[in-house]
């Protein structure tokens, strides 16, 4: 008969098993839900709504709609993907190898989508339709359009009504500029091609033929550095229709990158450089949609 002792000692080692793995799935429902771009988009929400002049209560609820809607999406992605992941072998995914349950993970993305509602018409009626409409969009192509020669029109979408989303919430309910919409359905569109890049090989061996798998690796490295490259170029000129000292330097850089990525040695163009490039860019993108976008809302004139 096992002594007190024993019995204290093995409540303990099952509660330090238990809280493990409660740790452990914790941490598995955070990876599943696309972190890297939930705190992409959301990060680039925030500074949006700073540009733009939102007021802090505003911000915040928008902010907390976007979140809740990456969330959501990021979420409904993993869960949709957990066949082919595992067919896979994919050893990034906590849901491929058993860390966090498949129920857990339908159940937390559909909460987030059910808390994006509320959040999101907390900033107007037309806001929140709005963004809401993004949010189906991206539910959408995990849904279906991924699968299709039509997936980069989610992106487009999202990304392009993402600045209407915030400048709707302001007094006024006023909607971006033509110029601005259409460099961030550019940018939207640009990062669909690069986020795919990584994992290219395995879509493609598993089924997933969207517009950058049908194109391949080259073409999708291409169509990712131009498209950010014209965004870029959109963003310089569409606050003046000119191109400043500031925005030619711009450019420059961005058209660099977009050489470095496209036609880089062959040897760069097997690695990840040309990844790395058209993040660059997308990155020089981002920062310049801030700055460009706050403009016709503060009085400035873009860069």
């Amino acid at each position: 008969m096992p002594s007190t002792t024993d019995e204290g000692d093995s409540r303990l080692a099952g509660s330090l098993v238990a809280g493990a793995a409660e740790s452990s799935a914790a941490v598995g429902l955070v990876k599943a839900c696309h972190p890297i771009p939930t705190v992409a988009v959301t990060g680039l929400a925030a500074l949006l709504a700073a540009a733009f002049g939102l007021d802090v209560v505003s911000a915040a609820t928008a902010v907390a709609a976007v979140a809740a809607g990456q969330l959501s999406i990021g979420w409904c992605n993993d869960r949709l993907d957990l066949r082919r992941d595992r067919a896979a072998g994919r050893q990034d995914k906590p849901l491929a190898t058993g860390v966090v349950r498949p129920s857990t993970v339908g159940t937390a993305a559909g909460a987030a989508l059910l808390l994006c509602i509320p959040l999101s018409l907390a900033c107007g009626v037309l806001a929140g339709a709005v963004h809401l409409g993004c949010v189906a969009a991206a539910w959408t192509y995990n849904l279906w359009l991924k699968r299709t020669v039509l997936s980069w029109l989610p992106y487009a979408l999202a990304f392009g009504l993402l600045p209407a989303f915030l400048t709707l919430t302001l007094p006024g309910r006023p909607w971006p500029p033509l110029w601005l919409t259409l460099a961030a359905a550019l940018l939207g569109t640009g990062a669909h091609f690069a986020n795919v890049l990584p994992d290219l090989e395995d879509d493609i061996t598993g089924g997933v033929r969207g517009l950058p798998q049908r194109m391949g690796r080259r073409g999708s490295v291409t169509a990712a550095a131009v498209l950010a490259l014209a965004s870029c170029v959109v963003l310089t000129v569409g606050p003046t229709g000119r191109v400043p000292l500031a925005g030619a330097g711009v450019i420059a850089v961005t058209s660099a990158l977009c050489l470095v990525a496209v036609a880089g040695p062959p040897g760069l163009a097997r690695g990840r450089g040309p990844f790395i490039a058209v993040m660059a860019m997308a990155g020089v993108d981002a920062a310049l949609l801030v700055v460009a976008g706050a403009g016709p809302f503060t009085g400035g004139a873009g860069p």
